[in-house]
């Protein structure tokens, strides 16, 4: 007598085949979701490049309404883009208008230790450590270790367009943080 057992379903060629299918078909749909998921996190580490010379200038509103000569604190708003995040920054600068296209325009950060300063009887004022400024930037009293930082700016058609940069506090030298 011959013993007729059938062989097991997963010991068959086709069988095998059919699985090791759709373990790599399981594989590759798991490994393309992951890489779908992880590409919002990853282009949140990667840091923006920096442009260089080529940084977007942001428009000032309300150049041609300020006086001629007086240092003005002008506010105007940008949109930062980090990976899918989008919000609203709003930016100071003190503007001095000499002419319809001359200006001197500083960032609002004393260079000491980046407190913001006022401008009061006729001279740049910061109120942390004491650090007094001229209408030209330069120290004149306190512990900044340099002038007033200037800020890149260009004039299009009247209308006043300013480079934000944010510079490190604290050192002799205008360095970009």
């Amino acid at each position: 007598m011959t013993d007729h057992t059938p062989t097991p379903r997963s010991e068959e060629p086709e069988d095998i085949q059919k699985r090791n299918f759709i373990k790599g078909l399981t594989a590759a749909l798991l490994g393309f979701l992951t890489l779908g998921l992880s590409l919002p996190f990853v282009s949140y580490l990667i840091p923006a490049s920096n442009e260089g010379a080529d940084r977007k200038f942001i428009k000032v509103p309300n150049f041609s309404a300020i006086p001629v000569g007086k240092p003005t604190k002008m506010t105007f708003e940008d949109l930062d883009v980090q990976a899918f995040i989008r919000s609203q920054v709003v930016y100071d600068v003190w503007v001095i208008k000499h002419s319809d296209t001359q200006a001197t325009v500083y960032s609002p950060l004393c260079p000491h230790l980046n407190c913001r300063y006022t401008f009061i009887n006729n001279q740049f004022n910061c109120p942390c450590h004491g650090s007094l400024f001229d209408e030209n930037g330069k120290v004149i009293g306190g512990p900044s270790p340099r002038p007033l930082d200037t800020l890149a700016y260009k004039i299009e058609s009247g209308e006043l367009y300013v480079q934000w940069k944010l510079f490190k506090a604290g050192i002799p030298q205008k360095v970009e943080a």
